[in-house]
């Protein structure tokens, strides 16, 4: 989701990270504690997008009233168009949104509107590389009924940040209130919320709530609003509210991790990442992060525990156990030092 920026105030340039870095990247978070281990069928990806114009795949969405169907979108330079993709990862329908912008496109979001029962898709235009933009928007769209080409029309809801200009990349809304969030991505990263109601006739002020994982690349609520989960580059953490962690989950690698949603009945992660061809993989949560059973009473007698992990190995494997608050801030320190260093050598 670090997309290439441009619009009529000005062009800037975008500093991507090197894939050797993201390699390390991944590789750091392959070791980094995680409740699941690996994506379903071992490394094979659910799907490929096959449709060749999306190259920058920034986001993913699980349609809330079209079985099988994700939606996706570019980042940038593409024009403001999703894309609903079928089980096969062939492309069922374009949508050109008449009335967006497509300037930094970076996430894309589902709900459903409780009065009509018709599904709500959210994209967020919230890219700010280099946090100037004096605000971001997301565009509310109402879900098509049938899936064939067709020009839409959005609602614009424009947003500024509290504290100041941010680069975002997720953004996901409450199922249970229909609020929706941002979170950014940033070495100190935050989960901002947007006032209850919405407004169109000025900018909506974006609040941080709670942090964010280091350099986080998207976010989705579960279909139950039970919890919602964060992506970065190497690992997805799991929340019950902002602040309150429910368990990590090791993600499969990828080129350049940008995307994550949960599936339809919410006990698995759809992630995928950019390029052409781009996989995306189906990983199963862990048992505390699924949603409860509906005839289980909810326990309300306790906080929800994070999921014991290990460093990769079980006990007794012969492997010297390092505790994970220590290998958290090991590899987190490494990440932040090369990226600080790439960050400065392309800066020259």
């Amino acid at each position: 989701m670090m997309g290439r920026m441009g619009c009529a105030r000005g062009r800037s340039r975008t500093r991507r990270i090197p894939r050797t870095v993201l390699a390390l990247l991944a590789t750091a978070g392959a070791v980094l504690p995680g409740a699941a281990a690996r994506a379903d069928d071992g490394d094979k990806p659910q799907f490929v997008i096959r449709d060749e114009r999306i190259g920058e795949s920034s986001g993913l969405a699980v349609s809330p009233t079209h079985k099988g169907i994700v939606y996706t979108h570019n980042d940038s330079g593409s024009g403001p168009r999703i894309y609903a993709i079928g089980p096969d990862g062939r492309t069922r329908a374009t949508f050109t949104i008449g009335n967006a912008e497509a300037r930094d496109w970076e996430g894309i979001a589902a709900s459903t509107d409780r009065a009509t029962g018709r599904g709500v898709l959210w994209i967020a235009d919230i890219g700010d590389n280099l946090d100037t933009w004096p605000d971001v928007s997301v565009y509310k769209v109402v879900e098509p009924r049938t899936m064939e080409d067709a020009t839409l029309r959005a609602t614009r809801y424009r947003f500024r940040y509290a504290d100041g200009p941010r680069n975002a990349e997720g953004v996901m809304v409450n199922p249970r209130t229909g609020r929706l969030y941002i979170v950014s991505k940033e070495f100190s990263g935050g989960v901002y919320a947007a006032p209850a109601k919405l407004r169109t006739d000025r900018v909506n002020v974006l609040r941080r709530v709670g942090s964010a994982p280091i350099m986080a690349t998207d976010a989705a609520y579960a279909p139950d609003g039970s919890s919602f989960v964060i992506r970065t580059y190497f690992s997805a953490s799991v929340y019950r509210s902002p602040g309150e962690l429910i368990a990590h989950v090791t993600m499969p690698p990828l080129h350049q991790a940008e995307s994550i949603a949960y599936t339809r009945d919410g006990r698995a992660l759809l992630t995928g990442s950019e390029g052409k061809n781009s996989p995306v993989y189906r990983v199963p949560l862990p048992a505390a992060a699924r949603p409860a059973p509906s005839p289980t009473p909810a326990r309300t007698s306790a906080r929800p525990r994070a999921v014991k992990a290990t460093s990769g190995a079980a006990a007794g494997d012969g492997v010297l156990a390092v505790p994970m608050p220590v290998l958290w801030l090991a590899v987190a320190v490494g990440a932040i030092g090369i990226i600080a260093f790439v960050a400065y050598r392309t800066g020259r």
